[in-house]
């Protein structure tokens, strides 16, 4: 069974999507947050997301199923290994796969990862660490890393149960 909800965020509405009990997909949107009640992933979703945004958490633990490729599956794993408030490059990444000369695939994958914040693609940056390219918007991914360099963070979000 497939379900949704769009929740609020200090930097704008995301909407989780779920399907079978596994988070699907989480991206950022114009479309106005619903006001349904939220159970089971969903809202282990939403209560996650408030306790990262107000700095008090730093990983998450929802159950996810991904589609895609195994080079995907390779990259969105390493993904997941970037230590909170940290930074890498795709090069890097590229490297670690022992595979140097894929580093626009790597982008490519990058670019694919259908659980954003959760699956932290925003702590990838560019090979001279300028940031680049960002499904949500560089301006999100700038606040994003800002808010996990900071030990604590003063945003106050609203959870609508």
């Amino acid at each position: 069974m497939k379900d949704y909800a769009v929740m609020e965020t200090p930097l704008g509405n995301v909407r989780a999507e779920v399907w079978d009990g596994y988070l699907v997909r989480l991206q950022f949107t114009e479309e106005p947050a619903t006001d349904k009640f939220l159970d089971g992933v969903l809202m282990d979703v939403r209560i996650q997301l408030g306790l990262y945004f107000q700095g008090k958490q730093e990983t998450f633990d929802v159950p996810v199923a991904l589609g895609g490729t195994d080079f995907q599956h390779e990259v969105w794993k390493l993904i997941n290994t970037i230590p909170f408030g940290k930074t890498t490059t795709y090069e890097d990444i590229a490297k670690r796969m022992g595979k140097p000369q894929a580093v626009r695939a790597v982008g490519t994958a990058v670019g694919a990862n259908p659980i954003l914040i959760m699956m932290p693609c925003h702590r990838i940056v560019g090979k001279s660490g300028q940031l680049t390219g960002y499904a949500g918007g560089i301006w999100r991914k700038e606040k994003l890393l800002e808010l996990e360099r900071k030990e604590k963070v003063g945003v106050q979000v609203v959870l609508n149960y």
